[in-house]
């Protein structure tokens, strides 16, 4: 019987030596079943490892079929595992372009040197916005213990996809953002009812060009994520069909669980949302 493969473990979008979110990635998980995968995601206990089951054969730029994993379900797209993850391919083969080929869709990205380090950019798929139902919006502010009139009424709440759903609310007191708290199981609820695959977006602004954000996933069984770039992503979809003005943002995450991050948000006029950051190795 063959062993498993090697579990790399990296640090994605830290914005300190000590933050970021961490991943899982597997190089070469062509042999390993759907049921081994999760229970490898299981055992590293990250919010998501990601898994390179296949190379295409034909293409000319480098192809890989990937899956994403939390220690609960499989998920269709996990953007600082993909950051992880190109960091990986860069050092084992070099900087350049790559593309992923999720359950989302396909990924464009490229990685390059840059003072010494290896950064990524990757490309949501094709994003979409859409209202969120009065009564789902009111259940999910009940259980953050705010009100409507909490919320910055420059940005109304809506549910936003660039790989995953995630509803976006925008709360506009700073000392409200920082102190809510919440019941994990009942979020989790809610959001396996309304296919919430990826976070529960919460965003303060604290300029034009810069958000705070809290993203909670307990439906992967992690309360709150450190660093998430499909939120990331969607959050620029969601200010794209805003029509908010600044076309490049910078989303500073994780201090609420001490791991500070920072994800760099590139918003064209149209297509998929342009998310950047790095990951270091860690040891283990």
């Amino acid at each position: 019987m063959a062993s498993d493969p090697d579990v790399l473990r990296y640090s994605a979008f830290a914005a300190t030596t000590d933050g970021g979110n961490p991943a899982g990635v597997v190089l070469d998980a062509a042999g390993l079943t759907a049921e081994r995968m999760q229970q490898i995601a299981a055992e590293v206990g990250y919010s998501e490892t990601a898994f390179l089951v296949a190379r295409a054969a034909d293409s000319p730029v480098p192809r890989y079929r990937v899956r994403y994993w939390s220690p609960a379900a499989e998920v269709p797209f996990c953007g600082h595992a993909t950051v992880a993850t190109a960091v990986a391919l860069a050092e084992r083969d070099g900087v350049g372009q790559v593309i992923f080929d999720t359950d989302a869709g396909s990924i464009a990205l490229r990685s390059r040197i840059a003072d010494g380090d290896i950064g990524v950019s990757f490309t949501s798929v094709e994003p979409e916005v859409r209202d969120l139902d009065d009564d789902v919006l009111d259940r999910l502010l009940a259980l953050l213990g705010i009100v409507r009139t909490d919320l910055d009424p420059r940005f109304p709440p809506k549910e936003s996809f660039a790989g995953n759903w995630h509803p976006v609310v925008t709360i506009a007191d700073r000392e409200l953002f920082d102190q809510f708290r919440f019941a994990p199981r009942e979020i989790a609820a809610l959001m396996r009812e309304q296919g919430w695959l990826g976070t529960v977006t919460v965003l303060h602004a604290t300029g034009p060009a810069d958000f705070d954000a809290r993203n909670l996933f307990p439906v992967g069984r992690i309360t709150e994520d450190p660093a998430t770039g499909s939120a990331a992503a969607s959050v620029g979809a969601y200010l794209r069909e805003r029509g908010h003005a600044e076309r490049s943002i910078r989303i500073h995450q994780g201090a609420h669980v001490r791991r500070p991050s920072l994800l760099r948000v590139t918003i064209p006029d149209v297509g998929g949302i342009e998310v950047s950051g790095g990951a270091t190795r860690l040891q283990g």
